[in-house]
């Protein structure tokens, strides 16, 4: 399989922004597996994280790499999506460092929104406390990285049906 053809998708963002529900749907639609981020964690990261402390970068740089290499072993497979924060460019610029094509989904909404969808939900260890933080390192994506930035205000379906509309304009891919 040609490298243009291979679907290396990230949706990044803050915690209960709908990383994994949009990230599985991409995956369904486009036929390739999901791997939510989360499970790539250390377990130091993850018990870390469960206490409330925010990762430091070195923390951080593994995972990453983790991410990356994921996105990696699937080019010849046709391709992965990844849930995963990347909230910062340098990290994105890990990540594309593993898969330099790699394109970046970046759900956005306004934090009163998220704050109440993650005060609705149980995550195994990210407390709602740890949101704002997110929010005050996120990093939008530059007009340079491939990918799209979407607001979660609209319906799932349409959230999906703009990013590949957008991924197929922006790869070439046509099916």
């Amino acid at each position: 399989m040609q490298a243009e053809a291979t679907t290396s998708i990230v949706v990044m963002g803050v915690q209960g922004i709908g990383k994994s529900t949009i990230g599985r749907m991409l995956a369904e639609r486009l036929d390739v597996r999901f791997v939510d981020g989360d499970e790539l964690h250390s377990p130091r990261n993850v018990e870390l994280m469960a206490s409330g402390t925010p990762l430091s970068d070195d923390d951080r740089e593994p995972w990453l790499h983790a991410v990356g290499e994921m996105l990696a072993a699937h080019t010849g497979s046709g391709g992965v999506v990844v849930a995963c924060s990347a909230l910062r460019r340098e990290y994105r610029d890990l990540i594309r460092e593993h898969d330099p094509l790699v394109y970046f989904v970046e759900p956005w909404g306004p934090i009163e929104l998220v704050r109440e969808r993650v005060g609705s939900r149980t995550h195994e260890y990210m407390p709602a406390s740890l949101l704002q933080s997110q929010y005050d390192t996120l990093e939008p994506l530059a007009a340079d990285e491939r990918g799209i930035r979407v607001s979660v205000t609209a319906e799932p379906d349409e959230i999906v049906d703009a990013v590949l509309t957008d991924f197929r304009s922006q790869t070439g891919r046509h099916e």
